[in-house]
């Protein structure tokens, strides 16, 4: 619980508001300890979210607005109408859910984990999204084939290794990105597949190299250690793609070029073309939560 409070008092958003954040803790604490089926919460002004008890990165967002608060802000500022956005490793689908619910971008969103499909499938449901989100249970790697991956383990599920015997598991059909993209021309990809980046980035040599793509979202937290793979090394491969890794402050709207994968966060934000992007980001809407506004600078 300690842990929890520090996270939701040093959160960005909660700053100035932290009263009513401690009182949405308050209020998930108790109600999921009575709760018999999902409860669907506010999102953004325009969205919500199905929660159960234990989904550590939903109550994130119910209870600071945006979990991942600089990632999440600039993929909704970053997408349009019209704009393809694609979600390797969907999870119950918040990204996906923000890309096509509250910027009305199209987004096709890939969750490897049967159980975890169904909730992703509910919330795309729930938000009325049939029309601008297409949904595959499935993994992605570097071919086709079927892995095992594990199936107790929330937001840290992954491909399974010698080190999770005993664990339970369930085998899942894989693709390369550029098979299931055969015809896509996607503006912005997220990839979270705890660790199995290196097969995700060996498989998807030619939507990278499309000038469509301006911006890579990628988790880099060292997890992929577990399969023998590097970060410095995909962050190399980014950078001969042309990418250049960022961070983003919504408040301001600013990018700030870093000189290699950003060590502080979990994630990096590659871009390339970034007059373009900066220009996209400077015209974004307002971002609007059910308690806050994020305005646009002046």
């Amino acid at each position: 619980m300690l842990k929890l409070l520090r996270y939701v008092l040093g959160h960005p958003l909660c700053d100035g508001y932290r009263v009513s954040a401690l009182q949405r803790v308050l209020k998930w604490q108790i109600a999921s300890r009575f709760m018999r089926v999902p409860m669907l919460v506010p999102f953004t002004s325009q969205t919500s979210l199905l929660m159960e008890r234990g989904m550590t990165g939903a109550t994130g967002n119910f209870y600071c607005g945006l979990h991942e608060f600089e990632d999440m802000a600039f993929v909704m500022n970053l997408l349009r109408p019209h704009d393809q956005f694609v979600d390797i490793g969907a999870n119950i689908g918040a990204y996906t859910i923000l890309a096509s619910g509250s910027s009305g971008a199209r987004s096709i969103a890939v969750e490897p984990l049967p159980s975890t499909f169904r909730r992703l499938s509910a919330n795309v449901r729930c938000n009325e999204l049939e029309d601008l989100v297409t949904l595959h249970n499935a993994g992605i790697a570097d071919t086709e084939t079927s892995l095992r991956f594990t199936s107790t383990l929330d937001t840290v599920n992954h491909v399974a290794t010698e080190l999770d015997s005993g664990m339970e598991t369930v085998e899942v059909p894989v693709l390369p990105i550029d098979r299931l993209l055969l015809d896509e021309s996607p503006l912005c990809i997220k990839i979270d597949v705890e660790g199995f980046e290196r097969k995700v980035i060996d498989g998807a040599t030619k939507v990278l190299q499309s000038e469509a793509l301006r911006a890579v979202l990628m988790e880099l937290n060292g997890s992929g250690n577990r399969y023998g793979y590097s970060d410095d090394e995909i962050h190399r491969d980014m950078t001969d793609f042309g990418f250049q890794p960022f961070v983003y402050d919504p408040f301001q709207r600013v990018l700030q070029e870093l000189s290699n994968r950003n060590k502080a966060s979990g994630n990096t934000l590659y871009l390339r073309d970034i007059d373009w992007v900066e220009e996209r980001l400077k015209t974004a809407p307002e971002i609007e939560l059910p308690w806050r506004r994020i305005p646009i600078p002046r």
